[in-house]
């Protein structure tokens, strides 16, 4: 039987600085007799989609991400509609995809789940002109994915000092939802576009999406009071979010989404749209590697 081909790329500045060990991962625990393998470093923003779409144009058998979500994103980006499968070793600061699909943390589990080579199909969703694989969203976690690119340091910690600071400050807005050609006003502290269950850190923000479903999870998170904030996190870490009186979700394959100068993120990445999203599922159009 054949050798697979797999291509892992790096980001050598993701997350806590696990992937700095990936070289010694790979030759202690890549099954060789399966692969015939090669390493690419990133070495700029966006710079993952061009090296997966050349992995995917030449029929590369797996493409591994070794990063966090914005590294998965950008490779998924370049794998969408290809034979080629998307695998991951976790080294973000938050882990939502990885976690989502149950990738171990724990970077040899993780590559012994890619030496099983079990492969699944999953959805993305369309944004605009970007594409995203795990969560998207406006207000308040689009605010906090701006605030937190400009803070310096990444990590968990990070995240924290951040939301604690602006937290306190930020206000619920309207939105304007357009879905099955019926508008509606929606004020939100944030609304997230689901495709996975969680942002990252096991923070549930819609613990019943499904990523294979053909559907994206509108969770819409409404105005509260500061002394609700306890509660509603609580509900969040221990995946019970949807039973919340303050969690509306909405189950859809597109919805269009209008407010002026709308600030957004995708995977934690913050990104500017304008005045309109046209948000819609891409069904089973990315193959991954799963346990």
């Amino acid at each position: 039987m054949s050798k697979k081909t797999i291509c892992f790329i790096v980001n050598p500045i993701s997350g806590i600085g696990r992937q700095k060990v990936i070289e010694k991962l790979i030759d202690e625990k890549l099954d060789r007799s399966l692969y015939d393998y090669e390493i690419a470093y990133t070495k700029a923003a966006k710079h993952a989609i061009e090296l997966s779409k050349d992995a995917a144009f030449r029929k590369v058998d797996i493409v591994v991400a070794v990063g966090g979500d914005g590294s998965i994103n950008e490779i998924g980006k370049g794998l969408i509609n290809s034979t080629t499968a998307m695998a991951i070793i976790p080294t973000g600061s938050g882990n939502g995809l990885g976690r989502h699909l149950n990738i171990p943390l724990n970077l040899k589990k993780a590559m012994e789940v890619i030496n099983a080579c079990k492969q699944i199909s999953i959805d993305t969703i369309q944004i605009n002109e970007e594409t995203f694989v795990n969560v998207a969203g406006i207000g308040f976690d689009a605010h906090i994915g701006w605030e937190f690119a400009k803070f310096g340091k990444r990590g968990f910690s990070s995240y924290v000092k951040v939301i604690t600071k602006e937290l306190p400050k930020y206000k619920a807005q309207d939105f304007e939802l357009i879905i099955d050609g019926k508008s509606t006003i929606k004020n939100a502290f944030l609304i997230s576009f689901a495709n996975g269950s969680q942002w990252g850190n096991n923070a549930f923000i819609a613990p019943t999406a499904d990523i294979s479903d053909g559907l994206m999870d509108i969770a819409i998170l409404k105005d509260f009071k500061f002394m609700n904030a306890i509660a509603i996190g609580y509900r969040m870490f221990n995946k019970s979010l949807d039973k919340s009186s303050f969690l509306e979700v909405i189950k859809t394959k597109e919805v269009t989404v209008k407010q002026k100068d709308i600030i957004a993120h995708i995977d934690g990445e913050p990104i500017e749209v304008g005045n309109e999203l046209r948000i819609k599922v891409n069904p089973l159009s990315l193959k991954v590697i799963v346990p």
